[in-house]
């Protein structure tokens, strides 16, 4: 009766459903079969979960979307790389915010860049989507992910966090320090030849000479007088 309910939601919201599958192993071969941009799978299915299904079809480009009743796998769940994860019972509500993440996720499909960075902090994991990160800060074996007013610590070289963030939305102002474009409120020149940052969320940071060129790039002023301001 739910799949019979999440097809027929899917249809009315002028999804083609391709496949309905009631076992693993169907569905794995259901996904093998088609081109789907996606697929909506349940944790607990006859034969096999829905997380060994996706191991399997998300590394031919299907966007996954977990249906399940049970929480305790959402984390497990987000690790790989699935766009949602809806919990039952669910509203049509919360299948229309769903609908949304996932259209906008098969239209950026081409983007190599991840939607959340999954940091890992000690024992602890954290997934963090990449949008609500405002500036990364190296400190000594750690990086400092500042999210509006909180911080995370991610055990990694702020290097290595860089080369898994897209370039048009992030620029490194420092050797130790980077910030997200759309968080920057305005940008001061300083009587020394730095640049000085201010954040929406309050944060003043300053940027390094040899990285001057890049981000006058990366905020369009490349072509302003070295004077400029925000």
């Amino acid at each position: 009766m739910a799949l019979a309910r999440l097809a027929r939601l899917l249809r009315e919201n002028g999804v083609e459903v391709l496949a309905e599958c009631t076992d693993g192993a169907s569905a794995l071969a259901a996904l093998r079969a088609h081109a789907a941009d996606a697929a909506f799978l349940d944790i607990h299915m006859p034969g096999m979960s829905g997380l060994q299904v996706s191991a399997d079809v998300a590394a031919g480009g299907t966007c996954i979307v977990y249906v399940t009743a049970h929480s305790k796998h959402a984390v497990h769940a987000f690790e790989t790389d699935a766009v949602d994860y809806l919990l039952k019972p669910f509203t049509t509500r919360r299948l229309h915010a769903t609908l949304e993440r996932l259209r906008a996720r098969v239209a950026a499909r081409g983007s190599a860049f991840p939607e959340r960075l999954l940091l890992q902090a000690g024992a602890r994991q954290r997934l963090v989507p990449v949008q609500t990160i405002d500036a990364l800060i190296a400190s000594a074996n750690y990086v400092e992910v500042h999210c509006g007013q909180e911080r995370h610590l991610a055990r990694d070289t702020l290097s290595a966090i860089e080369a898994r963030l897209d370039p048009t939305q992030f620029v490194r102002i420092h050797r130790s320090r980077m910030v997200r474009i759309g968080a920057v409120h305005d940008v001061e020149l300083l009587p020394s030849g730095q640049y000085l940052l201010r954040l929406r969320n309050g944060q003043k940071l300053s940027g390094g000479r040899r990285y001057r060129d890049d981000l006058r790039k990366a905020l369009g002023m490349a072509g302003l007088g070295a004077a400029g301001g925000s």
